[in-house]
């Protein structure tokens, strides 16, 4: 009995340490979805205030480019904190892009109107974007490889999937705070003052986070790198794995736009499209976004199980077969349950993708470039794809051939399904490729020294691009330094 109470009081330290490292890992992607929705929600009432004199549609444009270049800042952002994370640690950069994105929210919390400052306004207004744009684009590639280096090998999906349960919340949690503010205040209160209370709040969430990734420990990999001696040129080295660039790239394409058709976009198509009233569109959104956030842990732990492959070519299959009847059929329902069924189908094929491709992503490279190699890649394939994929849907429909549009997500998950073809099992490979047969390797090992085909046998399933069948995995998740 004695020793059953000493192993249950040892295991919750531990249970209470994983949680923590879970939650300060991943708590700056709700931040960054719960900022991105709160901006296009509340733009409508906003813009009037920094672009006055101008159309509606006009100051609603001006809006959204602001928003856009944000986006396309992420790619920058990505490299510098790519750079910075693989060579002064995972969590000194999270803790970076965190603080980034507390500033972002706060100025534009704070941001006098047109009316008190004329053009500076909209020049803060900018300034706020772009250094949302900047740490959104870090925390993507160093989230989802603090989250893939502090688990147990054989619970890295489970670990890696929190990823997008804490993205998927930030979207809900924005969708519902503008559901209480709309019932709360009159639109006349939320254009004067209303607006900065959810940007007040997002920066308010940025200091927890701020908070929680303090409190985190540094992973075992970046401590043995460290021990070893940090690589020059990390850029360079980067440039010396093309395939798993490549890899990253196109898993990416059919990945985004897919999640950003069914869960960004899809409240406008269901209103415009499907013919949803506002309050059923709310209600469609919420709930299908509540189960596809406990879906990523349950697939998470499956990939586990039966590996990461399985689930992406499902993902491929089911996706770019599924795409077109599935969208067509919503813009055929006339009620809320339909159209939640056929959503919720929908978003299980996408979880093939959201569950495990940050895993999958960060098994492809070294860890001297790791951050760099997973988040350059995805943040400029997002960039252009995941983040257009609205205007694309629109575009399509304001020239009447709606219909072309599910054809081109159909053409972008194929993409994703090609790459899938290519790729190998990570499972549960060491994350230490710099050290190779029990020694350090000499010069860029990271260099794809292996077949394209996928074997399942038991003795190769682990291995991951940087390795060949010789290289020894300890599997114990932690370095030999």
């Amino acid at each position: 009995m004695l020793a059953t109470d000493t192993a249950l009081g040892e295991a919750r330290p531990a249970l209470h340490h994983r949680v923590a490292s879970i939650l300060g890992g991943s708590v700056g992607n709700l931040i960054e979805w719960f900022d991105l929705h709160i901006y296009t929600a509340f733009s409508l009432y906003f813009a009037p205030q920094f672009f006055p004199g101008d159309s509606p549609n006009v100051q609603l444009l001006n809006a959204a480019g602001i928003f856009a270049l944000g986006f396309l800042l992420r790619p920058l952002g990505s490299w510098i904190f790519g750079v910075y994370a693989d060579r002064h640690g995972r969590r000194t950069a999270l803790s970076l892009c965190v603080t980034l994105m507390c500033a972002g929210s706060l100025l534009i919390a704070v941001c006098p109107t047109y009316a008190q400052a004329g053009i500076l306004a909209p020049a803060v207004l900018l300034l706020a974007r772009m250094l949302q744009g900047l740490s959104l684009g870090g925390e993507y590639g160093a989230s989802s490889v603090y989250l893939t280096e502090i688990a147990d090998p054989r619970r890295r999906g489970f670990f890696s999937s929190f990823n997008y349960v804490t993205l998927i919340s930030g979207q809900l949690l924005a969708t519902l705070l503008l559901v209480v503010m709309r019932s709360l205040l009159s639109t006349d209160q939320i254009a004067a003052w209303g607006w900065r209370i959810p940007f007040a709040i997002g920066a308010a969430c940025a200091v927890i986070g701020y908070a929680l990734r303090r409190k985190i420990d540094e992973t075992d990999q970046f401590k043995a790198l460290k021990r070893r001696g940090l690589p020059e040129r990390p850029t360079l080295r980067l440039l010396s794995n093309p395939r798993a660039l490549v890899l990253v790239a196109g898993m990416t394409v059919g990945g985004t736009v897919a999640f950003f058709t069914y869960t960004v976009y899809m409240h406008r198509f269901l209103s415009n499209s499907a013919g949803l009233t506002r309050d059923q569109t709310t209600l469609v959104s919420c709930t299908t976004l509540f189960v596809f956030a406990l879906l990523q842990p349950l697939l998470g732990a499956l990939s586990d199980r039966i590996g990461r492959k399985p689930l992406l070519l499902a993902f491929g299959v089911l996706g770019t077969l599924g795409t077109v009847p599935l969208m067509t059929a919503m813009t055929r329902v006339h009620d809320a349950w339909s159209a939640l069924a056929l959503l919720m189908i929908a978003l299980v094929i996408v979880s093939g993708y959201t569950s495990v491709n940050s895993v999958v992503k960060a098994e492809l490279f070294p860890t001297s470039v790791r951050v760099l190699g997973v988040g350059l890649p995805y943040t400029l394939a997002t960039s252009l794809f995941g983040g257009s994929a609205e205007y694309v849907g629109l575009w399509f429909k304001h020239l009447g051939y709606e219909s072309l549009f599910f054809y081109y997500v159909s053409a972008c998950i194929a993409c994703t399904f090609i790459t899938t073809l290519f790729l190998k099992e990570g499972g549960t490979a060491s994350l230490d490729p710099e050290r190779v047969a029990g020694s350090l390797t000499g010069g860029d090992d990271a260099r794809d020294r292996f077949p394209i085909r996928d074997d399942h046998s038991q003795t190769n399933r682990g291995l991951i691009p940087w390795q060949t069948p010789n290289s020894s995995c300890s599997g114990t998740g932690r370095s030999a330094g």
